[in-house]
């Protein structure tokens, strides 16, 4: 099965040899692969919608994989077990909703070696809430793929009671620390197209007066001060 570029990027941070747990699969189209490929010996396919899961069950078993992949009708990680799992995918959801899964199920995401996250939306605000919640950066990316650009990350709790949270600044949790410090080359190329477009709106806005108009000038040079301080990292 072949992968597209946002899912190939998911897959390949998924540590081989990991039972994994994709949720919100839809089609399968991750556990497949990395089963199909050996990556994996096992995994979950779970999704909320009965739809859904269907269509995953129809290319599990095309791809006679039914033996090695279990779907299961789950609200997040609630149909799975603590310890059934070692990696979990959470791909191609609201930011939001990502949260509200992993802190719904907290036996379960404790027993995890593993998450792979990719929000398609409130991403730093995701990024946040890993942090507040003693979760460890191990690696982050991002990819562009038919004009959008899709950050990820995979991540572990820490397993100590006592554990300090770790510090990042507003540009790191905004970007990506670990974006911003290997200067990914996706990465600089979002930064330039924020520059580009919000520069452009805000010119749009020179010599307006309203309320709104104000109050959006405002709000723009603050997001083009931190762009700023994000391509501050690619001329280091």
């Amino acid at each position: 099965m072949e992968l597209s570029k946002r899912l190939q990027a998911v897959a390949a941070l998924v540590t081989a040899g990991y039972i994994t747990a994709d949720i919100g699969t839809d089609h399968a189209y991750i556990p497949i692969y990395l089963v199909e490929h050996g990556l994996i010996p096992s995994a979950f396919a779970m999704d909320i919608n009965e739809g859904p899961l269907g269509r995953a069950r129809e290319h599990v078993e095309e791809n006679g994989l039914s033996d090695r992949i279990e779907l299961r009708l789950s609200d997040g990680l609630c149909a799975l077990r603590p310890g059934e799992a070692e990696a979990a995918v959470l791909a191609g959801m609201g930011g939001g909703l990502m949260i509200r899964i992993l802190k719904n199920s907290p036996d379960v995401t404790a027993g995890m070696k593993e998450f792979i996250l990719q929000p398609q939306s409130e991403i730093a605000k995701v990024r946040a809430f890993l942090l507040e919640e003693g979760f460890l950066f191990i690696r982050e990316d991002m990819v562009l793929e038919d004009g959008k650009f899709y950050p990820m990350m995979k991540v572990r709790t820490s397993g100590e009671q006592n554990y300090h949270s770790e510090r990042w600044s507003d540009v790191e949790i905004r970007y990506g620390k670990y974006l911003l410090e290997r200067r990914h080359p996706v990465l600089k190329a979002f930064l330039e197209r924020e520059m580009s477009l919000k520069s452009e709106i805000l010119k749009g806005l020179e010599g307006q007066s309203s309320e709104k108009a104000l109050r959006r000038f405002g709000e723009l040079k603050e997001e083009l001060e931190y762009v700023g301080k994000g391509l501050d990292y690619y001329a280091m």
